[in-house]
């Protein structure tokens, strides 16, 4: 679909009325997406309905854009978290979708990728999450085409606003959470003892040194720098030996909400258990945690979140996303952490109560030695 609008293969529309379509009722300034360009990006092309000549545009809109009764009463509960650290992002979520005290489905998706080094954490109306997650990957592939070039986090999180906007104040429900990393990965600098090393730039001594230099010679040049380079890239263990280049590279989080809301933050957590997650997330988090760390601290605010929060619960899904791109954990049932915790809190009673006697039998020895020495 997006490489048909980059090459301009349109299909046109029969009904001519649907095409120079104007909003009668809303101003110019509060016109739908769909509404303002019909040349722009953000301008999804409606099918011609053949059994009638009534507005197509106005009857997709007009259920969405004026007021009416819902069939019942929408209710949200979920818990979505989202990280940075120093090796890269995570995103966390449960995978229970429920409508007030019912439980819908107990296996949903809540992280949807989007790109190699892009995720989105949703959380609100299932099928407006679905919907679009959809329409942000079109426009992310479709900038990608165009410009042959990923747009960055920010970017994509003010584009999602941009679309999203124009529905404030209507029925839609989308609170998305951008994880993702800015950056390929050889355009990040690593900090180094003797120096910076950016690997652009070695790169280019090398086609400089080409020039200069016999076959055989540039040859081993190359294979010396690449194995430097990949000597740099294997392991940073601190904070202080990375960096980014002028601050556009590296882990970011982006929460962007339908009423056009875009925050920026190291740690965001959305959905009704995110303050029982927030708990957890405030008092372990650091930026200098390591994978391991990181991963057991995600699970740790998912699996309290869904203790505490009715409308959060069954599976807990984590996305890691670094320089390589996003990796996906195996989902885990949180039944089993419930579990594993009950028996962790039983082993301590356990060894308390040991503790316990062994005090009072010490105790009872001192008594006896007491009384034997006054007698």
């Amino acid at each position: 679909m997006a490489l048909q609008d980059v090459c301009g293969f349109t299909e046109t529309f029969d009904d001519t009325n649907s095409s120079s379509y104007q909003p009668n009722e809303m101003g110019y300034m509060w016109r739908t997406p769909f509404e303002f360009d019909r040349e722009s990006s953000f301008n999804f092309h409606l099918p011609a309905q053949q059994s009638c000549r009534k507005n197509t545009a106005s009857t997709l809109f007009s259920s969405t854009l004026s007021p009416h009764e819902q069939p019942f009463h929408l209710s949200h509960g979920t818990t979505t978290l989202g990280f940075i650290f120093q090796d890269g992002v995570i995103a966390a979520a449960d995978t229970r979708a429920s409508c007030k005290g019912l439980v819908c489905c107990p296996i949903t998706h809540k992280i949807m990728p989007i790109h190699s080094h892009l995720v989105v954490n949703t959380s609100g109306s299932g099928a407006d999450c679905m919907l679009w997650e959809r329409i942000l990957t079109r426009e992310m592939r479709l900038y990608q085409l165009r410009h042959r070039t990923r747009l960055s986090i920010n970017g994509a999180a003010k584009l999602l606003s941009t679309m999203l906007h124009p529905f404030k104040g209507t029925n839609v429900c989308v609170a998305a959470t951008l994880c993702g990393w800015d950056g390929e990965e050889s355009q990040i600098q690593w900090k180094t003892s003797m120096g910076t090393v950016n690997v652009n730039e070695s790169m280019a001594q090398d086609s400089t040194l080409s020039a200069i230099s016999d076959e055989s010679a540039l040859g081993s040049e190359k294979r010396a720098s690449i194995s430097e380079q990949e000597e740099i890239l294997k392991d940073v263990p601190d904070q202080q030996n990375r960096s980014t280049f002028g601050g556009r590279f590296g882990p970011r989080v982006c929460y962007v909400c339908s009423d056009g809301l875009q925050l920026n933050g190291e740690i965001i957590s959305v959905g009704s258990g995110s303050p029982y997650a927030y708990a957890v997330l405030d008092d372990g988090w650091r930026w200098g945690m390591t994978v391991d760390e990181a991963v057991g601290l995600a699970r740790e605010a998912v699996f309290r979140a869904t203790h505490w929060d009715a409308y959060s619960g069954n599976n807990v899904d984590l996305f890691y996303i670094t320089a390589r791109g996003w990796r996906r954990r195996e989902r885990e049932d949180l039944k089993e952490e419930y579990y594993r915790e009950r028996e962790r809190e039983r082993e301590k009673i356990k060894e308390r109560e040991e503790e316990r006697q062994k005090r009072e039998l010490v105790e009872g020895d001192d008594d006896d030695v007491y009384s034997v020495q006054c007698g």
